[in-house]
């Protein structure tokens, strides 16, 4: 049920604005934090450093101008006094300030020389009777305060319909948990939810903020399986679509054969078995859907372009999309090497699509992908637009599929629509997923890991160097550069500003140029357009530039084997994951490479914690998987999957890091309610997902 109509459009705009539609969105919408205004206490036992509530009467109000303009106010009950200071004030507050005045204060007691003071209390007249309940503190947005959001979710609360969808036999493992009157039954849904919202003051915070109540299991339950209800039932969804049946072809002349038999190297162990295992999903009527990782330069290039000659040999057409038009010129480039001369024989080709493009050449390049002259189409999100007609697309490779949205993904699912099938999916991700996460996230997912590097690569050595030793660094890079080596040097994307972002990567590229002279030094940022991007690259690749400086633009996929050392400011400001892709861009040939962490240390010489046991993963590992278990553990899979390209969070109220036993439980309950009690299911992903299941079948 929407809310009220009565609510002015600022408010609802403001209640849309935080995902608030429904009685059971409000419902849903749990605290932040709780504070605590059923008890008053004196001032002179109130702690310092602690919040307090305090009743006293006004024994002085003036306004002070110096050392800053502010009101001060003298309060005082049978215990002692106290200063009230507020820095911004209106008139109407002087006037509830007055002298004589009894109120109700609360606010951070402290102590000090001055006496017992609190800055920017909230205040209002004594008298009344005290809540029974700690007051909830939501999350909100512009225009909403707090006294109107806790009535709007109480009225919700009163309203909404909160039918028990979990069946007795499939409790959660704590349907029953221990408390101080003995063993306690699960909580229903209802009493658990008015629990959250309105506690009672007996209840230790602790267990509220850490979310280990029973009335916080109860809901994390409840969510993570309807995450897990959803994505089983988006693969059983897809078992009952079609997709073109691709059988290998046979003999030397095939495809496949011969991009094989030209391949400069051999295959490993491992991209032999996922290539089977791709294959094997290929041959079935049923779509595909399997997410393919592997360590950066673990080779799954040459593993996508197998699959590719497995469709074209069977008569249909494959895209690869790639997120960034750099990191789809290097599969374009790679791939138009390895199968243009063996698809001109059969007058066929590599079709070229990216937003940028000249309009006579895009019109070129859509007439070839419509006629099926295009066996092959690279690009990026330019490939999923309405104009691009495929005429028998069978496969979609999406490079990098975390740092895609996923109605993008969907959009890709709908180009065989026409034929009554969809295409086989294959996403690829360089980020290794911890397993817990894959279990989560992937659950609707077949994965395939090459969990083993080729040949010939070299270790890179990783060495954490703080910035005030810049000079030192610059002198190793003018030493690699005269040994006929190459350089990246990267800056990070500062507060997601662009325009800092640029700056910054400038100022590094003229004092890189200063004092490198004779070195040639590129720059490479995002706000560069295409061709000027592409033609820096090109010079880098080519060993015209010594010395590359760039933003994360070369995050992924950038592959030049003489670039021996890597250079990355800021180090502290990256993800682990990042700062892994990164460091997987050296290392590509025999020399010997390295990668410098430089790191900025705040006044006192130190640097924070977090940021700390960044760095320090990144020096004791090379293990993706590793960094990736840890990166999960710093920053939570929201951002490590990139939540933002979804625009929903991932889990609200469950963390994977610490419900694994939960998250067991609704693996192993999503498939026997779907089965045994379909209605329930059907309930419980309503009233968790609303219209927005269809996300998680991308």
């Amino acid at each position: 049920m929407p809310a009220p109509r009565a609510l002015a459009p600022a408010i609802q705009k403001a209640l849309h604005k935080l995902g608030l539609r429904r009685d059971i969105d409000l419902a849903l919408h749990l605290p932040l934090r709780y504070e605590d205004e059923t008890r008053i206490v004196s001032i002179a036992s109130a702690r310092d450093g602690q919040l307090a509530q305090i009743e006293a009467t006004v024994t002085a109000s003036e306004v002070q101008l110096r050392p800053r303009r502010q009101l001060v106010v003298q309060v005082q009950d049978a215990s002692g006094d106290c200063t009230l200071r507020f820095f911004s004030f209106y008139p109407s507050q002087q006037k509830t300030l007055a002298v004589g005045a009894r109120l109700r204060i609360r606010g951070e007691m402290r102590g000090g020389f001055w006496g017992r003071q609190m800055l920017h209390p909230v205040f209002r007249v004594a008298g009344g009777e005290l809540p029974t309940a700690l007051t909830p503190v939501y999350p909100t947005a512009a225009g909403l305060p707090q006294p109107l959001l806790r009535r709007l979710v109480a009225s919700a609360l009163t309203r909404v319909d909160l039918p028990e969808t979990l069946a007795p036999e499939l409790a959660p493992p704590y349907a029953e948990f221990s408390s101080k009157n003995g063993l306690q039954r699960l909580m229903r849904l209802r009493d658990a939810l008015t629990f959250l919202h309105r506690p009672t003051p007996d209840v230790a915070l602790a267990a509220l903020e850490d979310h280990s109540h029973p009335a916080w299991q109860r809901l994390k339950a409840e969510e993570l399986l309807a995450q897990q209800l959803s994505q089983f039932q988006a693969r059983r969804e897809r078992s009952r679509l079609r997709a073109p049946v691709l059988a290998p072809a046979q003999g030397a002349a095939s495809l496949t054969a011969r991009l094989q038999a030209g391949l400069p190297f051999a295959l490993t162990a491992a991209q032999v078995r996922v290539v089977q295992e791709i294959g094997t999903d290929l041959a079935r009527a049923q779509p595909m859907h399997r997410l393919l990782q592997g360590d950066v330069g673990s080779g799954k290039t040459v593993v996508a372009a197998l699959a590719a000659t497995r469709a074209i040999d069977a008569g249909w057409q494959c895209a690869l999309m790639a997120p960034t038009e750099i990191l789809a010129a290097q599969h374009f480039a790679k791939l138009v090497g390895w199968l243009e001369p063996l698809l001109a024989a059969e007058g066929r080709s590599v079709a070229w699509l990216v937003g940028g493009q000249r309009k006579k050449e895009r019109t070129a390049a859509l007439a070839r992908v419509a006629s099926g002259e295009a066996a092959l189409v690279v690009g990026t999100h330019a490939v999923i637009q309405e104009q691009v007609a495929f005429d028998r697309l069978a496969l979609a490779i999406v490079d990098e599929q975390h740092r895609f949205g996923v109605l993008q993904r969907l959009a890709l699912r709908q180009k065989l629509a026409a034929h009554g099938m969809e295409p086989h999916m294959l996403m690829m991700s360089a980020t290794p997923i911890p397993r817990t996460l894959a279990m989560s996230y992937y659950a609707d997912l077949d994965v395939s890991v090459i969990d083993e590097l080729p040949p010939g690569r070299t270790p890179v050595v990783t060495k954490l160097i703080a910035d005030s030793r810049k000079d030192e660094v610059i002198a190793r890079i003018a030493a690699q550069v005269a040994a006929g080596r190459q350089v990246y040097w990267v800056c990070p994307l500062i507060e997601e500003s662009e325009a800092l972002d640029l700056s910054n990567a400038t100022a590094v590229h003229a004092e890189l140029s200063d004092a490198l002279p004779g070195v040639a030094v590129g720059l490479l940022h995002s706000r560069m357009p295409s061709a000027e991007k592409k033609a820096v690259m090109a010079l880098f690749t080519e060993g015209h530039l010594g010395v590359l400086v760039s933003t994360t633009v070369i995050e992924v996929g950038v592959d030049v084997p003489n670039a021996s050392l890597m250079v990355i400011e800021h180090a502290e400001r990256f993800g682990l994951s990042q700062l892994h892709q990164l460091r997987g861009r050296v290392g590509r040939g025999a020399a010997a490479s390295a990668c410098v962490l430089l790191y900025a240390t705040n006044d006192s010489g130190r640097v924070g914690e977090t940021a700390k046991e960044r760095l320090r993963a990144m020096a004791e590992t090379s293990d993706g998987f590793e960094i990736a278990r840890r990166d999960l553990e710093i920053r939570g899979p929201g951002e490590f999957l990139g939540a933002r390209q979804s625009g929903d969070a991932l889990l609200r109220f469950a963390d994977l890091a610490t419900d694994t036993h939960l998250l067991d439980w609704a693996r192993a309950t999503a498939p026997k309610m779907l089965e045994q009690h379909p209605d329930l299911a059907a309930q419980h992903l309503e009233r968790w997902l609303g219209g927005k299941s269809d996300y998680l079948k991308a």
